[in-house]
């Protein structure tokens, strides 16, 4: 393990509301900082920072959300949740016979419902993927930097899980759109060791690249397919 996920961290025009939004939905505290909003994860819950920038938008968005369900009168209830607090339904082209449900949060970013009896994310607990665009050498990466399993491997798409269990962070493999801008979601990392300098070095060893600086102390890589994460202390 070089470093430890601690959270996704969205770019959105309004922090704090976006992090009402996700705290009403998972029943998380906020923890407001010069880093931005963060609602704390646990050992198997990744955990979610909202700071300044672009709302999300639709095709843009590279990464999103999967949301579990113990049965369909759950799967009912976390939709009336979110739609009570500013979501709404988005169509991206799914069809009737699809089990889940796709939302979208206030500042534009797509997450779907998933529907019960979904053995893949079975055990997963309530925030149970993060569901990324990437290729099969973004997924093996990964597995690298945090130590964890590769726990789905086949066609081209990767997943890795904490040995502790819990989200899983999962890449669909080709095709990949091609990035146009910045990504407005990025994994954000912390050292394991505490010391920084050390594990960026780690990091760009075992292949990461490193655009320009970040901001508020934070260290801004890529990963192979040239998405931005950011290290911080």
């Amino acid at each position: 393990m070089r470093a430890r996920l601690l959270a996704v961290r969205t770019e959105t025009q309004d922090p704090m509301r976006a992090a009402e939004f996700w705290a009403g939905l998972l029943r998380r505290d906020i923890v407001e900082n010069a880093s931005g909003v963060l609602l704390p994860g646990t050992d198997t819950q990744l955990g979610l920072r909202f700071v300044p920038g672009r709302a999300g938008r639709l095709g843009a968005n590279r990464m999103h959300l999967h949301l579990t369900s113990s049965d369909l009168d759950d799967q009912q209830r976390t939709v009336a949740t979110a739609l009570k607090l500013g979501g709404r339904h988005l169509d991206v082209g799914q069809r009737p016979e699809e089990g889940h449900i796709v939302l979208a949060d206030p500042a534009g970013y797509e997450f779907c419902v998933i529907e019960p009896d979904n053995a893949y994310l079975a055990g997963c607990g309530f925030l149970g993927e993060v569901a990324c665009d990437g290729t099969r050498d973004v997924g093996l990466f990964w597995s690298e930097v945090l130590g964890w399993p590769l726990v789905w491997d086949q066609d081209g798409e990767t997943a890795v899980q904490s040995p502790l269990g819990g989200t899983k962070v999962a890449w669909g493999g080709p095709p990949v759109a091609p990035r146009e801008e910045p990504n407005r979601q990025r994994f954000e990392l912390v050292p394991v060791t505490g010391d920084l300098p050390a594990t960026v070095d780690g990091l760009i060893a075992l292949g990461a690249g490193r655009p320009p600086a970040g901001r508020d102390g934070a260290v801004v890589l890529s990963d192979p397919d040239g998405n931005e994460f950011c290290v911080r202390d």
